[in-house]
């Protein structure tokens, strides 16, 4: 059936039925770009994903989505790969904005780590599905969105510490592998709290918030190193 077609809908005993009303160009470039996300998701394969697949996600013909989308690629990148960039700058941007109007105290710190976890975990939960798709699928794809996004932000969020350690005088080692090593530490907790059904998520980001700041392993006092 086209697009243009008109199904009549269900209606009373003796009325004349009810024409469905047409989606709307934007309407159905919507639905398409919803059907595509779930049937690459589902696949796991950018390459193996057809359009004659997603045409049937859709409910619709192949011709319909060629209407819209010139190519399976521009169809991939506008369905999952720019509101995976979205999801990576609103991140950044929520987890970077630090209060500038109070002391930075131990405790401070460590509540600031913690509700940076927290943040990072939960939008990497959220879009995991999507983000496997595409650091793991095509390598050009891979390669791109890695160098121009996601490392992108990891600089961003270092930038942000940068301005904490010009604002309160404290010192951050290479801020850059900090970032890179907080935003892998979150993505395993995010890993975690997808695919374990007994994860305890707040305990894992209040132990990891506070070895963050302080330390996972504590130094030996000389006399208690084993000779």
């Amino acid at each position: 059936m086209s697009e243009s077609a008109t199904t009549a809908a269900a209606a009373p005993a003796g009325e004349a039925p009810r024409p469905r009303r047409r989606l709307t160009a934007q309407a159905r470039k919507s639905s398409i770009l919803a059907a595509a996300r779930r049937a690459f998701t589902e696949t796991g394969d950018m390459n193996g994903t057809t359009i004659k697949v997603i045409a049937e996600h859709s409910g619709i013909s192949e011709g319909v989505i060629y209407r819209h989308f010139e190519s399976k690629d521009q169809l991939f990148f506008e369905a999952v790969v720019e509101p995976l960039k979205k999801a990576v700058d609103d991140l950044v941007a929520a987890t970077a904005d630090i209060d500038r109007d109070e002391p930075l105290t131990p405790e401070r710190q460590v509540s600031t780590m913690e509700g940076l976890y927290r943040q990072l975990v939960s939008t990497l939960v959220e879009i995991l599905p999507l983000l496997g798709l595409v650091l793991f699928g095509d390598p050009e794809v891979a390669r791109r969105f890695y160098r121009e996004n996601f490392a992108v932000a990891m600089d961003r969020l270092a930038e942000a510490w940068r301005e904490v350690e010009d604002r309160y005088g404290f010192p951050f080692e290479s801020p850059d592998v900090s970032a890179r090593a907080v935003m892998g530490i979150a993505l395993v907790l995010a890993l975690e709290s997808r695919h374990r059904g007994k994860f305890d998520r707040d305990r894992a980001i209040a132990l990891i918030s506070e070895g963050t700041v302080k330390g996972f392993f504590p130094a030996l006092e000389p006399e208690r190193r084993r000779s």
